[in-house]
């Protein structure tokens, strides 16, 4: 790969939605797809994940909902009211794509990787089976980057 790749991968794994109504949003895209609409679930809070915005603790949840696509995850995210990459997205722009993914491999080293490029961490937390962050690429990609990393790998 080349030395400019930053993430040591160029395939996207997952494509964020932020929306308002997940429950609406959800029926919408399964009658698109011509599939049955998934169950949403809660992130999990502080104590679980560790979510950090902009370095500090943060109490933030979404309810998010899954559509597997082939090699593509479609992922719909309403945020709570709590401070998030999520909710300063949909106060911002309102709600749209969010977020590009990449599984990657060194998290911490990608990280630091992106930020001496001038794309500094937004939030970070952990998941069941692994972790993620959200790297602000806005200005370059005009999207988000989210890094996530699986502990099984």
């Amino acid at each position: 790969m080349s030395e400019k790749n930053l993430l040591g991968t160029r395939v996207i794994t997952q494509i964020g939605i932020i929306v308002r109504d997940i429950d609406a949003v959800s029926q919408v895209y399964a009658d698109f797809l011509g599939v049955e609409k998934p169950g949403w679930r809660w992130t999990d809070g502080y104590e679980k994940a560790n979510t950090e915005l902009y370095g500090k603790a943060s109490d933030a949840r979404a309810k998010l909902a899954f559509f597997n696509m082939g090699q593509v995850q479609l992922e719909l995210i309403e945020p709570d009211e709590n401070p998030s990459t999520w909710r300063e997205f949909l106060d911002k722009h309102g709600e749209g794509v969010h977020h590009i993914a990449f599984v990657i491999k060194d998290m911490d080293g990608k990280i630091r990787a992106l930020e001496q490029n001038g794309m500094p961490l937004i939030q970070r937390g952990d998941y069941d089976g692994g972790r993620y962050a959200y790297i602000d690429t806005f200005k370059q990609l005009k999207v988000l980057t989210e890094l996530l990393e699986n502990f099984s790998d």
